[in-house]
């Protein structure tokens, strides 16, 4: 069975960036907002960039909203980078208080004031809990962001990761089979090429 990774398509996120690095990784990847095409494959990506509304619409546009909700209660492989972390929560205040998809519990708030916003630029990772999406990767090491907002879920059992950007927010959550980061591990280097690279292991080996 050829190992397809569905990388969803809403009109915005570094599509390119994380297809070439699904395919460095020896898949193959497939950008598409086909609900069929994604749920046919090994492995789905949330790629994210620009605004959690405009995000939201184009998701509910292509039908794509009911096949997220699928895949997180199916417990299938999901991999959702920076606004696709966000929009997995009921509501961001970006623009202005929008309801998100509601998949897991809490709400996006924006980085304080008096900071440097957006955050941009490398920051460490403080990894919260032993899982195999980590193995290889140190402690603390570096990962690349570019956000202007962060996820306050309701639940700390949800929080893996955190960074500190003045205030100490969550950068990576998991539930089960869903794995969601606040930075761009297709922008990271070799450590986040490790990092995609651990979740299409997981995803393959059907862990």
């Amino acid at each position: 069975m050829e190992n397809v990774v569905a990388i969803i398509d809403y009109g915005t996120g570094n599509l390119r960036s994380v297809a070439n690095m699904v395919k460095k990784l020896g898949c193959t990847p497939r950008i598409t907002s086909d609900p069929v095409l994604v749920l046919g494959a090994r492995a789905v990506i949330l790629p994210g960039v620009g605004a959690a509304a405009t995000a939201m619409e184009s998701l509910a546009k292509t039908g794509m909203t009911e096949i997220i909700w699928q895949l997180v209660r199916e417990k299938r492989p999901l991999l959702a980078i920076c606004v696709g972390l966000q929009i997995l929560f009921s509501r961001t205040e970006e623009g202005g208080w929008h309801e998100c998809l509601g998949v897991l519990p809490g709400i996006v708030k924006k980085l304080p004031s008096g900071l440097k916003v957006p955050h941009l630029g490398w920051n460490q990772l403080k990894q919260r809990l032993a899982h195999p999406i980590f193995e290889g990767i140190p402690d603390e090491a570096n990962f690349y962001f570019a956000h202007s907002f962060y996820a306050e879920p309701e639940y700390a059992s949800l929080i893996a990761g955190t960074t500190e950007y003045s205030i100490n927010f969550c950068s990576v959550v998991i539930k089960d089979n869903l794995i969601a980061t606040q930075f761009h591990p297709e922008k990271s280097g070799e450590v986040g090429l490790k990092m995609c690279g651990n979740f299409l292991k997981m995803a393959l080996s059907g862990q």
